[in-house]
C-alpha cells in the first residue's frame, strides 16, 4: 500500500488500499505454498487464527472506508512503530518449536485474530506485520513458524478487505495485477531469504528495521497532509 501511494503515485488511497489488498491476498497464498513445502506452517493455529479475525476485517474495512486515505496512512505508520518496538523486545525468546493450536492457545489465538483482522481490515492491509508478532504471543512458536502461518490469515483478511473495496469501487485491476505477478515472482526468493536468516537469528531484527523505516517514510510524506 505505501509502495502504490508514494513509489507508484495512486492519488487516492483508498484506491491503493483496495488494490493491495488483492495484491496482497494473492501474493500471501503463493508465498503460503512455499512456506507449507518448506513445513514452516502450523495449519491449526493459523485456521483458527484467521477464521477469528474475517469478521473483524469486514468490519475494520467498512469503517476504514469512511475515513480520510491521508490520515489512515499516518495512524498506519504510528501502529507499525509500535509493532516493530514490541518485536524487538521480544527478540530474545526463541520459540517453542511445534508450538501451535492447544486447549491453552486456543483462546488467546481468537481474541488475537479478532484484533487483528479488525486492525486490518480498517487500514487495508494483509497485516503480516501485526499477524506474526499476534501468532508469537499467543502461541510462542518461532518465528520462522509465525512467518508461515501469518499467510494463512494474510490471505483471508486481505481477500476479506479487497472484496469490501472492490463492492465501492475502489480497485485499480490493472495495478493490482502486476503487483501480483510480481509478488508471485519475489515469494519465491523471498521464501529461502526467510529461512537464512532465521537460521542466523537475524529475521526479527531485520523485520523490525524493515517496519521502521517504511514507517519513518510514511510520516514523513503523510504528516504535512493532515
Amino acid at each position: 500500500m505505501p509502495l502504490m501511494v508514494y513509489l507508484v503515485g495512486v492519488a487516492n488511497p483508498h484506491v491503493a488500499i483496495g488494490s493491495s489488498a488483492l495484491a496482497v491476498a494473492a501474493n500471501a497464498a503463493s508465498g503460503l505454498a512455499q512456506h507449507a513445502r518448506a513445513r514452516n506452517v502450523r495449519w491449526g493455529a493459523g485456521i483458527a487464527f484467521a477464521a477469528a479475525g474475517v469478521l473483524g476485517a469486514l468490519a475494520g474495512s467498512t469503517l476504514g472506508k469512511a475515513v480520510d486515505g491521508h490520515r489512515l496512512l499516518f495512524l498506519f505508520a504510528l501502529l507499525m512503530i509500535v509493532v516493530g518496538v514490541l518485536m524487538l523486545r521480544r527478540r530474545e525468546q526463541a520459540g517453542v518449536v511445534g508450538g501451535g493450536l492447544t486447549r491453552a492457545t486456543a483462546p488467546r489465538l481468537i481474541v488475537l485474530g479478532g484484533a487483528t483482522g479488525l486492525l486490518s481490515g480498517f487500514f487495508g492491509i494483509g497485516g503480516g506485520f501485526l499477524i506474526v508478532p499476534g501468532l508469537i504471543a499467543a502461541t510462542r512458536m518461532p518465528m520462522i513458524n509465525a512467518v508461515g502461518t501469518s499467510l494463512v490469515a494474510v490471505t483471508a483478511f486481505g481477500l476479506t478487505t479487497a472484496l469490501n473495496y472492490a463492492a465501492s469501487g475502489m480497485i485499480d485491476w490493472s495495478l493490482a495485477a502486476i503487483f501480483i505477478l510480481g509478488g508471485i515472482a519475489g515469494g519465491v526468493t523471498g521464501t529461502r531469504l526467510a529461512q537464512r536468516l532465521s537460521r542466523r537469528g537475524a529475521l526479527t531484527p531485520v523485520f523490525a528495521a524493515l517496519i521502521f523505516a517504511v514507517a519513518g517514510y510514511m510520516l514523513w510524506k503523510s504528516g504535512p497532509v493532515l
